[in-house]
């Protein structure tokens, strides 16, 4: 890349260039870099966005729900501000290579909130048929099960890409490969992520808003014997009433269970009177 330069300079560089690598100046092409590029490029990647936006919120929607869409939406609009916030503080050049990386990114964590969506759906599948687990209990329990398979499933693809920031950046000087590796390493770490602390919680408070979902918890609360300080005093109550509080017994409650008395011995008779009748 050079400055701006004139035209007569352009054909002058081209024309060098084409005698350096041995070929026609013709064969040399200008590119101009400029405001109305970027404009394009911009305007390009809005287009994708949306499009590839839309087509994920249908899928969803068919699949899971149209709450665990929105949940993805919302991890993958964290995604987006998290990559683009580190290129504005870096600094970093953004790149059509850059905006390959964008949609790569959102297609991986896409990827990885889907499993964890499964994971969910397959734990809590006629959930509100019992009255043990609230459905909040169940989608964490479904989270820590795939939660290592995510944390792996990143390592592993983290590793040809800081390979690519390595090699082909670092020992290559290849632009083009950094722009496009910054990306991807920033969006793999970022969607992992979200697809546990920011999709799945969101869904799971979207889906506690449901009536059936809500009479769950209910009856999970009141198999418990209620929640919170309900819980407490209930637990305190039954303790006072046999006169335990904190494991001790109370003083001015008996130490012996009700009913029961001192156990009656047989009386011994003297050795002068056994055996006479």
């Amino acid at each position: 890349q050079t400055p701006p330069v004139e035209p007569a300079q352009s054909q002058e560089i081209a024309r060098l260039l084409g005698e350096a690598c041995g070929v026609p100046a013709t064969d040399v092409s200008v590119q101009v870099v400029g405001p109305t590029w970027g404009a394009e490029i911009t305007a390009k990647g809005i287009q994708a966005l949306i499009v590839f936006l839309v087509l994920v919120t249908i899928f969803l929607a068919i699949y899971f729900e149209w709450r665990f869409a929105v949940a993805a939406l919302i991890a993958l609009a964290h995604d987006i501000i998290l990559t683009v916030g580190i290129y504005a503080v870096t600094g970093l050049q953004v790149t059509p290579a850059t905006l390959i990386g964008f949609l790569t990114i959102l297609g991986y964590s896409l990827y990885d909130t889907v499993v964890v969506f499964d994971k969910v759906k397959e734990d809590t599948k006629g959930i509100t048929a019992q009255s043990v687990m609230s459905y909040g209990e169940a989608a964490n329990r479904a989270v820590n099960q795939v939660l290592v398979r995510s944390i792996n499933t990143t390592i592993t693809s983290l590793l040809p890409v800081v390979a690519i920031i390595v090699i082909g950046a670092g020992l290559l000087g290849a632009g083009t490969l950094l722009d496009l590796a910054v990306a991807l390493a920033v969006g793999m770490l970022a969607g992992v992520y979200s697809s546990i602390f920011i999709a799945t919680p969101v869904a799971v408070m979207l889906k506690m808003r449901q009536p059936d979902i809500k009479a769950l918890d209910a009856r999970v609360n009141a198999r418990r014997g209620g929640s919170g300080r309900r819980a407490v005093e209930s637990q305190e109550a039954a303790a006072a009433a046999v006169g335990v509080v904190d494991g001790v017994p109370t003083s001015g409650a008996p130490t012996t269970p009700a009913g029961a008395g001192e156990r009656q011995q047989p009386k011994r008779q003297p050795r002068s009177k056994r055996g006479k009748k």
